[in-house]
């Protein structure tokens, strides 16, 4: 696009007839003028009373360091509440539809039209099945974190929670915005992974790429407070079960924090060395949010956005564990032969071989993980009368049902506290190591990204198996 000279000069006179009187001076009194009106927003002086600003008197509380971190735990505690207490009845409902009524239908038609048992298997019992799992547990989770989580970030809130952390991500090496990318995170890894775009450090965002997956997802959540209120709730008296299960759950996400500001620092000081940045956070002013645009933003480009990839590996998830459930070599099927041998070293780290297949099998999408585990607990056990068949993943509401299946598994309270470590400390899902390659364009990095956290997870439930066990010896 080419100026003209002539232009720019008819510009500016035209600016001096408008204002009249001596341009420049006009100019600099405006500049002057903005730069006073600022001032007296940003600075305290002692000799003069300041006038009420709503925004200036809501930081002192949340940015203040006795009362920001309080707030800040309780407000993401809240989001969290709400948005684990409030997707239950939308999960219940689509996983009724999907797998109680749809799926039936399904089979029904299937059988009338008489379509071979192995396609019938690998479509509906397992490219359906898992679909519909991902889609009933992962939907509503996202459907309502996401808008809250935009509504914070529309009303000027997480560039407060950047402010908080800054000081603590900076000792760890890391960049303050990375706060935000692991807020995100609790949400969906792959939504935090993109979130990183905020951090213009290649090497700080790296960090908070690397980390994101120590973010407890939507995902992960329903495996955590299955275990915690099967297990932990049951070592207390019933009044106390709600209360020690929450507690184990928030104690989980919490080392997960830990864990991310630990590995930070680490990266920091190793592969990723170099020096911590400085930027300036500008605190925006608080506005009421744009409720339409909230609801599309995280709707449209987030929630679909990231459903749908994870339908995209949903699907060769499903056909997986149908497959290596019925097809049978020397009398046993894939998923026996793998259960088998991987069970001396699940049992040496506290677990056991069906819980490492299914982790292998659900890398997919770690939704299906509890079903998939019911799923081979079911298989390798030969129980009779449980389940829906032969690789079909399944999932019992009941917890005393729940705790006969896993008591004939072998499983202790040993168990599920390493399961609810490798929970947290396993691999991305494949939707999340997409976005990281997509993300990083590195192979290396993707590697890194997804085997740090294994190696973390077998040496921290191997470490806890041989302290539990030294302790039953000494009892």
């Amino acid at each position: 696009m080419s100026v003209n000279k002539k232009d720019i000069l008819q510009t500016a006179k035209e600016l001096r007839t408008q204002v009249g009187g001596d341009f420049h001076q006009k100019l600099v009194e405006s500049i002057y003028s903005d730069a006073a009106s600022i001032a007296d927003r940003a600075v305290e002086r002692p000799d003069k009373k300041q006038k009420f600003d709503l925004d200036r008197t809501i930081d002192k509380i949340v940015t203040n360091k006795w009362t920001g971190f309080p707030i800040m735990i309780l407000l993401f505690a809240l989001v969290f509440w709400i948005t684990i207490v409030g997707a239950n009845v939308p999960s219940r409902w689509l996983a009724e539809l999907m797998l109680e009524k749809v799926y039936p239908w399904l089979k029904v038609i299937s059988a009338n039209i008489g379509v071979p048992f192995w396609i019938d298997g690998l479509i509906l019992d397992g490219i359906y099945m898992a679909t519909a799992w991902v889609i009933s547990v992962m939907l509503p989770p996202m459907a309502i974190f996401f808008p809250l989580f935009t509504l914070l970030e529309d009303f000027g809130y997480l560039p407060r929670v950047a402010f908080n952390l800054d000081r603590i991500f900076k000792k760890a090496g890391a960049h303050g915005k990375q706060a935000l990318s692991m807020m995100m995170g609790f949400g969906c890894n792959a939504a935090g992974v993109i979130s990183t775009r905020i951090i213009d450090s290649p090497r700080e965002r790296l960090i908070a790429i690397i980390t994101n997956n120590f973010s407890l997802c939507n995902g992960r959540w329903p495996t955590q407070i299955m275990l915690a209120s099967v297990f932990m709730g049951a070592l207390v008296p019933a009044y106390l079960a709600g209360f020690i299960s929450a507690l184990s759950v928030v104690a989980i996400a919490l080392l997960g924090i830990a864990i991310s500001f630990g590995v930070s620092w680490a990266l920091s000081k190793t592969v990723l060395r170099g020096e911590v940045s400085t930027f300036s956070l500008e605190l925006p002013p608080y506005r009421p949010p744009n409720l339409w645009q909230t609801l599309y933003t995280s709707i449209i480009d987030r929630t679909l956005a990231v459903l749908w990839r994870a339908i995209v590996f949903a699907v060769p998830a499903g056909a997986a564990i149908w497959i290596s459930a019925n097809v049978i070599i020397a009398d046993l099927s894939i998923a026996e032969h793998l259960i088998n041998f991987l069970n001396p070293f699940g049992i040496l780290i506290g677990l056991n071989g069906v819980i490492l297949v299914a982790f292998i099998v659900a890398i997919p999408a770690n939704e299906i993980v509890i079903p998939t585990i019911l799923m081979l607990t079911v298989l390798s056990g030969g129980l009779a009368g449980v389940g829906e068949g032969t690789g079909v993943i399944f999932e019992l509401e009941s917890s005393a049902a729940l705790l006969n299946i896993f008591t004939a598994g072998g499983w202790t309270i040993l168990t599920a506290i390493n399961l609810m470590l490798l929970s947290l400390l396993h691999n991305p899902c494949s939707t999340t190591i997409a976005t990281i390659y997509k993300e990083t364009g590195s192979v290396k990095w993707t590697t890194l990204a997804t085997l740090l956290p294994v190696a973390m997870g077998l040496v921290v439930t191997f470490f806890v198996t041989q302290i539990w066990r030294v302790i039953e010896l000494l009892l």
